[in-house]
């Protein structure tokens, strides 16, 4: 064999090796950025519901309804939390059934009310909702509906469910918005988003439903970029907007003693009058792959905005007539993690969800100065509990900050909360009536959080 040849398959045999271990080392952000990660191991199989009888519905005293928890402000009403988790917390129960298929994993958060718990999952043709026991995680009832869903990060839902007394709303990722009945998982009303023209974004719809007065809304997309239903019937109230729909959450906000709904829309946020949907401003935002996945966050007049893929963040001073920008911000880019205003100091993480870095950040709301940034968190999600931010990182590991504007503060953490897992976990944390509520996918963990 020639000198020539011998080199040039030496080089191309070190390539392909090189190339492989790389493939290897970064094969969880490939598959995350790819679309193609699936659910983490085997699901069970979905226990049978005994019928316990009759079981009249209770309130809590910490009950976390909906994605915007118990004060629309994503902060928990748990106090006497447990501070030093160096032995660990108790775990209380776990499932493993809430999606069945490689293909389709769910994201949606858990919603409690005191003796019932509702999580969305998935099976290969069908959209899952499960009503669990808060207390011991038996199966009270399961629910579905049929739905055609594609398989990029998963067919199942996105959005978090909203309890609303007796009722609870779903909105899965192909824009079916349905009512259930929430003591027995009876289906009241299904609409879906695209009988009234609504555009189903890249990576489904995600918005969580936002419940008002006699009204349930989502981001539709389309020629109803957002939709207004009413809530007891499923009949439209109202259409606004054109084009395509974000993936956050829609959110309220007082002005002048009126109430405005925020929606962050595929390219920018535009504010609507409640009554009618009426556009009375908006604010372009374009992004990249038109992802706008953050929940607006309001301060008084200000509403604070940011998106991932380096865009940046920015601070509005806003009117029923317009907005201002009060100052942009290219270093504190949130990709799909809430940031929280304590204080008037903001803390949250920045940074793209596909792998596990990026920065937690502390900015002065006032003029956008970086106070400190801290790269020991990973990158996640987290929830705002009796003074702490409860964190979790996209490979599972907790943390416990105090939020102080002059310096980091973690005060304790718990590495695999929920196991041996492959994949991100892009599902935020929820802290209800003591517990602490973990969901990856077709598994969920309950922790007791003050004990």
């Amino acid at each position: 064999m020639k000198k020539w040849l011998k080199w040039t398959l030496g080089v191309v045999g070190t390539i392909v090796v090189v190339l492989l271990i790389i493939t290897m080392w970064y094969w969880d952000t490939i598959s995350i950025i790819s679309g193609t990660e699936g659910i983490s191991g085997d699901a069970e199989a979905v226990p049978k519901v005994e019928d316990p009888g009759p079981v009249p519905l209770e309130k809590g005293a910490a009950d976390w309804v909906s994605w915007y928890g118990p004060d629309g402000e994503k902060r928990s009403l748990v106090t006497g939390i447990k501070t030093d988790w160096s032995k660990g917390l108790k775990k209380l129960w776990e499932v493993n059934y809430l999606c069945k298929g490689n293909t389709s994993a769910a994201w949606s958060a858990p919603v409690v009310q005191g003796n019932r718990l509702v999580i969305c999952g998935r099976d290969s043709d069908n959209d899952l909702v499960f009503c669990l026991n808060p207390d011991d995680g038996k199966l009270l009832w399961q629910s579905s509906y049929p739905a055609k869903a594609s398989p990029s990060h998963g067919a199942g839902p996105r959005a978090t469910p909203f309890i609303d007394g007796g009722h609870v709303y779903t909105f899965g990722r192909s824009g079916d918005l349905v009512c259930w009945r929430l003591s027995d998982g009876q289906k009241l009303w299904h609409k879906n988003v695209t009988d009234e023209g609504g555009q189903e974004p890249t990576w489904g719809h995600s918005s969580s439903p936002l419940i008002y007065d006699n009204l349930v809304l989502v981001q539709g997309g389309g020629s109803c970029r957002t939709i207004a239903y009413e809530k007891e019937t499923g009949k439209v109230a109202w259409k606004s907007g054109n084009g395509l729909p974000g993936y956050a959450a829609l959110k309220t906000m007082e002005i002048d003693e009126k109430t405005i709904i925020l929606a962050f829309h595929g390219t920018g946020l535009a504010a609507l009058d409640l009554v009618g949907g009426t556009n009375l401003w908006n604010v372009n935002w374009p992004t990249s792959y038109d992802v706008n996945a953050t929940t607006p966050l309001v301060s008084g007049d200000r509403v604070f905005i940011t998106s991932g893929y380096g865009t940046g963040s920015m601070l509005l001073k806003v009117s029923q007539t317009g907005a201002d920008s009060l100052w942009y911000l290219k270093s504190f880019a949130s990709h799909h993690s809430d940031p929280y205003v304590i204080g008037g100091y903001l803390y949250g993480y920045s940074g793209n969800s596909f792998q596990n870095k990026g920065a937690f950040k502390c900015i002065d709301l006032k003029n956008g100065d970086e106070k400190w940034s801290t790269n020991d968190m990973g990158w996640g999600t987290c929830v705002l509990v009796d003074g702490y931010l409860l964190c979790c990182d996209i490979k599972g590991n907790l943390f416990l900050m105090k939020p102080d504007p002059e310096t980091f503060t973690q005060v304790t953490s718990l590495a695999s909360a929920l196991g041996d897992i492959r994949g991100p976990v892009w599902t935020m944390p929820v802290v209800a009536n003591g517990k602490l509520f973990l969901r990856f996918k077709q598994k969920m963990i309950c922790y007791d959080i003050i004990s």
